[in-house]
């Protein structure tokens, strides 16, 4: 297969009501990495935290590449290992940059982020996960969600403890229970996913998902570019804008 050409285009923005945005996001598209964080923690400690952990994800994923094979069939079990375990281990520097720089300044404690990352090797893209930012697949009208959100409603819905219908409604519905920073180590999800011409990847912060129906994911997504990551934006505060809003779409070909 021919490497496919990759195309990000991105957007963050305040929303309707925050006063400062405490997202932060990254795109390289010749390294192939992406990256959101969605940070926490008052008196602009949030903003440090998302673009800290933002930013040490980028410089290690950018050290360590050059140590990684490309992902292609058939996959070689030590090539998968090594890509995870780079993004996994980027997001653990993230962790322990914050959670120091926290340490260190009584004022940031308890300051993290969210981080969803992807990184495209060759035929497939590796995932990174801690939080409820979320990283979809789209490709046509087919809209798939990679990444799970570490939150309390996600954990009740799964056990069977609530219905979606309770979920909607839930006083608990932003109570997240894993994050980049509070603490000095953090359990990251990492997943890979085989990719193909067409494929669209859209990376954004709880701000933007919070409000997206699924079937406004591919009509959007067919917009293309800065006019699609626009789009979204749009949604969101059109229906209320309560959070800061960020979007990363990544364009195969």
């Amino acid at each position: 297969m021919p490497p496919l050409r990759r195309t990000g285009s991105a957007l963050s923005d305040v929303g309707r009501k925050r006063q400062s945005n405490e997202d932060a996001f990254f795109f390289d598209d010749r390294l192939g990495l992406y990256v959101v964080g969605d940070g926490m923690g008052g008196h602009a400690a949030g903003e440090i935290a998302s673009q800290e952990a933002v930013e040490t994800v980028y410089g290690m994923v950018k050290r360590g590449i050059g140590n990684l094979h490309e992902l292609a069939d058939p996959l070689v079990e030590d090539d998968v290992r090594a890509s995870c375990r780079l993004m996994e281990s980027s997001i653990q520097a993230a962790t322990y940059m914050v959670f120091s720089m926290a340490e260190m300044d009584r004022g940031k404690s308890g300051m993290g982020t969210t981080l969803s990352a992807m990184l495209i090797l060759g035929e497939y893209a590796v995932t990174a996960q801690v939080g409820d930012s979320r990283i979809y697949k789209i490709n046509g009208d087919h809209v798939e969600q990679l990444t799970e959100d570490h939150t309390l409603i996600a954990w009740q819905l799964k056990q069977g403890l609530i219905t979606p219908q309770e979920a909607k409604k839930s006083p608990h519905r932003n109570v997240i229970t894993r994050a980049v920073g509070n603490r000095d180590y953090v359990q990251v999800d990492t997943g890979i996913v085989k990719l193909s011409a067409g494929d669209r990847f859209l990376l954004c912060s709880d701000g933007l998902h919070g409000y997206l129906r699924d079937a406004d994911v591919a009509p959007t997504v067919a917009l293309q570019g800065a006019a699609a990551v626009k789009r979204f934006i749009d949604i969101a505060n059109e229906r209320g804008g309560k959070d800061n809003i960020t979007a990363i779409l990544v364009e195969l070909d």
